[in-house]
C-alpha cells in the first residue's frame, strides 16, 4: 500500500451534536479510523438560487481509498442535508506508522504493510 491509497474526507454538519454523531458512526463502522471536528465555521454558498450564510462544523475523516465508497455511502445515508459536502483529498505523504494505523482501524489489513 502506498501513501496515495489514503484519503482525508471532508463534510460539514449544522450542529456540533450532528457532527459528533457522523464522526462516531463512521469510526464505529470502521469506514474511518479517525474523525476530527472543527467549528463552528461560517459557510457562504449558493443554494436553490439564493446566497446563504450558515454556521457549520467541519468533519475531517481519515480513511483508505479502499473504504472511500463505504464512507461516502455512510455519509449520504446518515446526513440530513439534501446534498452533503463530501470531498476526498489524497494523502500525498504521511508517517508510515500513522498510515498503518489508519489501514488497521478501517479493517484494511493489507495496509498494515504501509511503509514497507
Amino acid at each position: 500500500m502506498t501513501d496515495t491509497d489514503f484519503l482525508t474526507v471532508l463534510t460539514t454538519a449544522d450542529s456540533a451534536d450532528k457532527a459528533r454523531t457522523l464522526a462516531r458512526g463512521a469510526v464505529t463502522a470502521r469506514v474511518a479510523a479517525c474523525a476530527q471536528i472543527s467549528g463552528p465555521v461560517t459557510s457562504v454558498y449558493r443554494w436553490e438560487g439564493a446566497v446563504e450564510t450558515a454556521e457549520e462544523w467541519q468533519i475531517l475523516f481519515k480513511t483508505t481509498g479502499a473504504r472511500y465508497r463505504e464512507l461516502e455511502a455512510y455519509i449520504e445515508a446518515t446526513h440530513d442535508y439534501d446534498t452533503p459536502e463530501i470531498i476526498a483529498t489524497p494523502v500525498v505523504r504521511g508517517s508510515a506508522d500513522y498510515l498503518a494505523w489508519v489501514a488497521a482501524e478501517t479493517g484494511d489489513r493489507a495496509g498494515e504493510r504501509a511503509g514497507d
